[in-house]
């Protein structure tokens, strides 16, 4: 067979090529128009779900709980009475509404109810505990000996207030280095991602208040704080003194050093959130550490006397059969 057998097979073949490629370039040009890129659109898809999510579950939290303000007007009566026994001079020094700010509760409503149930307390208690040991006890005893048994009863009702107030402080202080690490770590990841304190704090209080409300809540009051105060070193320290925690006060040390100096947060704040998620850790084993020193009296009290009749009572029983 000679070269030229070669030739027409040759040309058919470049013709193929050819217009295999022009129908190749004819599919990429038209590939975007017949086959749409629906990625930008699934993406935005999820986004709008995600965020569908996040409204119906801040609506829930939101229904969920009272609204809370600082204009809540006191009840009549107890405002009443502090008006007429001058009650708001024990107020005055500023402890007592230090003592209800770190509980939680704010403003002057608060405040006025305090002092009125502080009052009232010790004579509701002594007259129900005088009516009790009269109508239901009805003990043999002279009268002067029951007034005085009741007074003594009602002088509990003075420190009620007190010590209710004192437990309300430690359980939102618990709350309050319980959730702090991660309120920390959403601080930094803001703070590291162009946000400025007050945008930061309005952020992370937004975000966490589904795992701690209580961190949220001075979250955002401080955010009000920034705003308003002429001083921005006072909105630092009210949110030290509001939670008396350790790890918030060093965190507002750092925020009032780098508002003074110009300094960067973004590594203290990565250092104080391992600090206290450190703190949180070694609190948890030392608490894991006194179990069982607490579990010896109950296990002495209720446990071996149970074994011992077990293991006796079989014995009993059979030198009793004899």
């Amino acid at each position: 067979m000679s070269f030229g057998a070669y030739i027409p097979d040759l040309e058919q073949l470049s013709a193929l090529m050819a217009g295999l490629s022009a129908f190749s370039a004819v599919v990429v040009v038209s590939w975007p128009y017949v086959f749409r890129d629906t990625l930008a659109e699934r993406m935005k898809k999820v986004e709008s779900e995600r965020e569908r999510i996040r409204q119906r579950e801040r609506a829930r939290l939101d229904a969920g709980k009272s609204k809370v303000s600082l204009r809540v007007e006191p009840k009549r009566l107890y405002q009443a009475i502090v008006d007429r026994f001058n009650l708001a001079k024990q107020a005055e020094d500023g402890e007592i509404i230090r003592k209800l700010s770190m509980a939680g509760y704010r403003g002057h409503a608060p405040v006025t109810t305090f002092l009125a149930v502080r009052l009232m307390a010790p004579i509701v208690l002594f007259v129900a505990s005088l009516l009790y040991i009269l109508l239901i006890i009805q003990p043999e005893a002279p009268l002067l000996l029951i007034v005085a048994m009741a007074a003594a009863i009602s002088s509990l009702g003075y420190f009620a207030p007190a010590i209710y107030i004192r437990n309300r402080i430690t359980k939102r202080q618990q709350a309050i280095r319980r959730s702090w690490p991660e309120a920390l770590d959403l601080l930094l990841i803001s703070v590291e991602a162009g946000m400025g304190i007050e945008s930061a704090f309005r952020k992370v209080g937004e975000e966490i208040g589904a795992q701690s409300p209580e961190i949220a809540e001075e979250m955002l009051l401080t955010t009000a704080e920034l705003s308003y105060l002429q001083d921005r070193r006072q909105a630092f320290e009210n949110l030290g003194q509001r939670t008396g925690v350790e790890g918030v006060r060093a965190v507002v040390t750092s925020l009032i050093q780098a508002e003074k100096y110009g300094t960067p947060l973004g590594q203290a704040l990565r250092v104080m959130a391992q600090e206290n998620r450190d703190m949180r850790m070694s609190e948890a084993e030392k608490r894991a550490a006194s179990l069982p020193p607490k579990l010896t009296v109950p296990m002495i009290l209720f446990f071996l006397p149970v074994l011992f009749a077990v293991i006796v009572t079989p014995a009993a029983i059979q030198m009793m059969s004899f």
